[in-house]
Formats: structure tokens, sequence, C-alpha cells
């Protein structure tokens, strides 16, 4: 009978253990699609001049790993880190700096920057994290006017731009690569022709990456580490601001993080992890939604 228990309870343990296992929450690929550790990841994170953590806007595991590895590489690199976003626009870093100050109350910043939708879900805890522990907070992305106007009119149109409305620009005029595979392909994304696309969609983003790149040389300290959040298509395959970072500074130690979406993340496509960044989190597709 004894026996009988003893046996019954090892298998509802290994069933539970084979179970739990199944349903893992995300699981890490190096860049040749081996399986790695959290442990691992952060590591080699610690030890990177820029890390680019390319997220899935609405998905919950994303930022909830940011907002761990952020815990995690405080400790590392004893607080000397900067944090950045593309989720804030450059022009907001003044009210984000009256914040950080203690000039004005957080319910009052809330209502003076512009926020995404999922900002109280997804951004607040990061932004308290680093409120809390002292660290700065950079608003690394183009003012999204200026973005829609180079979609319409292309890069000339920044020229007839103030003095004043160019601090919050790379510097004009951009460097700008239309073979790059990141601005290439969004030629042909949603399945539009050539013939229909419009040549100034790629050219948008790239005034968005060059201007992340560039507020994110520009606030990086000798010797600190620069940790950012962004789309994952904006540092994708070592493109995208990567590209505009190495332009400037091809000496500097980068590691991208990129998230992706899987059926079973056990067997994810091998196309969605060769090369794609130097790690890969791919999280169920079931997994909850911000929005």
């Amino acid at each position: 009978m004894l026996k009988q228990v003893i046996l019954l309870f090892l298998f509802e343990l290994l069933s539970f253990h084979l179970f739990s296992q199944s349903k893992s929450a995300y699981i890490i690929y190096d860049t040749t699609g081996n399986e790695i550790t959290y442990h691992q990841m952060v590591q080699a994170c610690q030890q990177a001049d820029i890390v680019l953590f390319g997220e899935l806007h609405n998905n919950t595991i994303c930022h909830w790993l940011e907002y761990e590895l952020l815990n995690d590489l405080l400790k590392a690199r004893d607080k000397k880190v900067v944090v950045g976003a593309e989720m804030f626009e450059a022009d907001n870093q003044l009210v984000i700096n009256e914040l950080f100050q203690h000039l004005i109350p957080m319910s009052k910043w809330e209502e003076n920057v512009r926020l995404w939708p999922n900002y109280s879900t997804d951004y607040k805890p990061i932004v308290d994290l680093c409120y809390q522990n002292g660290i700065s907070l950079i608003a690394t992305n183009i003012p999204r006017r200026y973005a829609a106007k180079v979609a319409r009119g292309g890069f000339e149109s920044l020229d007839s731009l103030s003095d004043e409305a160019k601090k919050y620009i790379a510097p004009l005029p951009i460097k700008y690569d239309e073979n790059l595979g990141c601005y290439k392909n969004m030629m042909s994304m949603g399945g539009m022709g050539k013939m229909h696309a419009n040549p100034n969609l790629p050219k948008a983003q790239a005034i968005k990456d060059a201007t992340m790149a560039h507020f994110i040389l520009k606030y990086l300290p000798n010797k600190w580490l620069f940790y950012h959040f962004n789309g994952a298509y904006h540092s994708d395959n070592f493109e995208g601001i990567v590209w505009y970072l190495k332009q400037k500074r091809s000496d500097l130690k980068i590691v991208t993080i990129s998230s992706i979406e899987a059926d079973d993340i056990s067997k994810p496509a091998k196309e969605e992890l060769s090369g794609k960044a130097n790690f890969i989190i791919a999280i169920p597709s079931s997994m909850t939604k911000t929005y």
C-alpha cells in the first residue's frame, strides 16, 4: 500500500513537472537558435555598452522581462545605467527631467507628456523603477509630427524646420540606405506592390531609427550601460537603430534582444531565430495582450 502511494505521488509529481514544462511563458534562444537561460542573457547584457530590447508593444511577457532585466542590470552595474525608450519623444525631455528633479509630481508629469495608451500597464512600472533609483530616463524618439512630415514629403520636408525644432532630430542630413533590409522590406509589407508603396514610409522609419541612435549616443556616459526599449523591428537583424549606432561608434558593444510569438515556443520557425538578434524571446501566441 505504501509503495502504491509513493508511486502515485511520484507519478503526479512527474505529471506536474511535465505539464509545467509544456506551459512555459517564454523560451530564450541565442542567435544560432540554441536555447539559453535568462541568467546567460543577463550576463551578456551586463557586459555591453548598449542593450536594445526589441519588444512586441502589447505583449505582457516582454514588458515583465524588460522590467526584470532592468532590475538585474541595476544591481550588476551598480546603477551605472541610463534608460531610454522609443515610447517617449525628444521634445518631452524637459518635462521628464523636471519629474526626476522632483520639480513636479508624477500626476502632473503624466498630464504633460504624450504617453502611449498602454503606458499605465506596460511602461509606468519601468518609469517608477528609474524614478525610485535615480536613474536617468531619456526620450529618444523623434516627435511624431516630424516623422509624419517625412512620411508625407521625404527627408527634405524637415529642411523648413527651425533650428529649435531640429534639436529633437538626428543631425541632418541623415545617412540613408534604401537597400537595408528593414527599409526595403517595408515597401512590400501589407501586400502592397512597389507601384503602390509610398517610398517615404521607410524614410520615416529611418528618421526614427537615426534619432533614437543619436540620443542614445548623446546620453551614453563613458563606461556606463544604456538600456533602450524599442519595437523589435527597429533593431531586428542588427539593422535600424543598430546600423545608425555603428555608423558613428563601431567600437561599442551592442547587445540586441528580439521578441517573437509562436504557437509552439519550443519549435519556433528557423527563420524567426537565425541572425535576428543576439537573443530572441519566444512567447506563446496565446499570451495575454495589453491592448
